[in-house]
């Protein structure tokens, strides 16, 4: 796999020096301006999580004074959510993508959140030789084959180049440490739940294929509609089973949050796990904290901010100093992808689409906030640690060190 992407490279790097710029040539536009832009769902409650990611984003800018290498970088902040669903939307999603490979000053798009809206902008960008940095995107599907749909992850790669690359974990490794956590702790049955989306249902899947694997007993197995009021049936029946954990793989945005409040209002005395998408408080108001309190765990890509060190400690301590204010999780892995495309744009040294592309697929022992780091020959970042949070005194709280790097 790794041989056949450095030939396609080879090939389209050949034909633009032949050619002299093509579709993922140098774009024209202003000549000293490169632009960097997000897609991310900055309406509905996503948006405190989002606007930290942002803020990360705005700060590795500021500690670059704005330039990359020879060039001036502007950034863009882009909503792909909208009013009417409260969470992304695949038209605007969609829309976003065809701005951006419209405009000849993008060279990097930061995103996105959800992994649903990356599937519909991943093909575009990559058509047009654009690099895709996501700070969240954890579905496996989009660099590994065997783990998805059977067309993917080449779906994704018409031009038969990989544009796509992520600083977090996948799901694969989170369903996994999820089943085994949940063991660790004790327990030994589970009702396994999932919203129906691309990122629910692909870590529900994992989470339950693994939880077989270990011995945990599987209760039941459902899908949920995210739109609706309330789960009242669902959980009386899950309580009358009662399984030691309840697993639901889903966001904060596909009510997850009301499941608990339900759960708990039926009886169920059990604990619940749910994956990163949806470790924000804006999960915990939705659930009411009492609910939450000590019964509902949660697995990250990663380690919450005030547990980095070296440069990550460096970026906690500058966020709060500039923002005033805690960041939420992914606000560092803004921060990182910001940092990753500042560095790419640099040692590309040319305003070209395709050269930034291959610069990022060549980051390698990146010193970041992350740690050191590479993108390995799929697109996704090495680090494989993950943490296990509590719903504590209100808030989420780091328990314990998932995996290992």
């Amino acid at each position: 796999m790794k041989f056949r992407v450095r030939g396609a490279w080879a090939a389209a790097l050949s034909a633009l020096a032949v050619s002299g710029c093509g579709r993922g040539g140098a774009p024209a536009g202003d000549p000293g301006l490169v632009k960097i832009v997000s897609s991310l769902p900055r309406t509905g409650s996503a948006a405190a999580q989002t606007g930290t990611i942002v803020n990360g984003i705005r700060l590795a800018l500021e500690e670059a004074g704005g330039r990359a290498g020879p060039f001036r970088v502007a950034y863009e902040d882009w909503d792909d959510a909208s009013p009417q669903r409260g969470d992304w939307d695949a038209a605007i999603e969609a829309a976003n993508a065809d701005r951006a490979v419209k405009d000849p000053d993008v060279v990097v798009y930061i995103g996105t959140y959800n992994s649903g809206a990356a599937k519909v902008s991943i093909p575009k960008l990559n058509a047009a030789s654009l690099a895709m940095i996501s700070p969240a995107n954890t579905y496996p599907g989009f660099t590994k084959a065997g783990l998805g749909e059977p067309n993917e992850p080449a779906v994704y790669r018409p031009s038969g180049r990989i544009n796509f690359f992520r600083v977090v974990p996948t799901d694969d490794l989170q369903g996994v440490l999820g089943a085994e956590w949940v063991k660790k702790l004790g327990g030994a049955s589970v009702f396994v739940l999932h919203d129906r989306e691309l990122y629910g249902k692909g870590i529900a899947d994992l989470f339950k294929a693994h939880a077989g694997k270990i011995g945990l007993r599987v209760l039941g197995y459902e899908g949920i509609d995210s739109r609706a009021a309330n789960y009242r049936s669902l959980a009386a029946k899950i309580a009358g089973l009662a399984p030691d954990w309840v697993y639901f793989g889903g966001t904060t945005q596909s009510n997850g949050g009301q499941l608990v409040k339900d759960l708990r209002a039926a009886g169920f005395r059990g604990r619940v796990l749910v994956p990163d998408g949806c470790v924000e408080n804006a999960f915990i108001d939705s659930a009411g904290a009492a609910n939450a309190e000590g019964i509902v765990h949660a697995t990250f890509g990663g380690l919450p901010p005030e547990k980095l060190t070296g440069r990550g400690a460096e970026f906690y301590r500058k966020y709060r100093g500039r923002f005033g204010a805690e960041p939420e999780v992914y606000a560092v892995y803004g921060y990182e992808c910001a940092l990753a495309a500042l560095e790419a744009i640099r040692r590309a040294g040319r305003k070209d689409r395709a050269a930034i592309l291959e610069a990022v697929a060549r980051t390698r022992d990146f010193e970041g906030a992350l740690g050191r780091w590479s993108f390995d020959e799929n697109g996704d970042i090495t680090l494989r640690t993950m943490s296990g949070f509590v719903v504590k005194d209100g808030g989420w709280s780091f328990r314990e060190i998932l995996g290992g790097p």
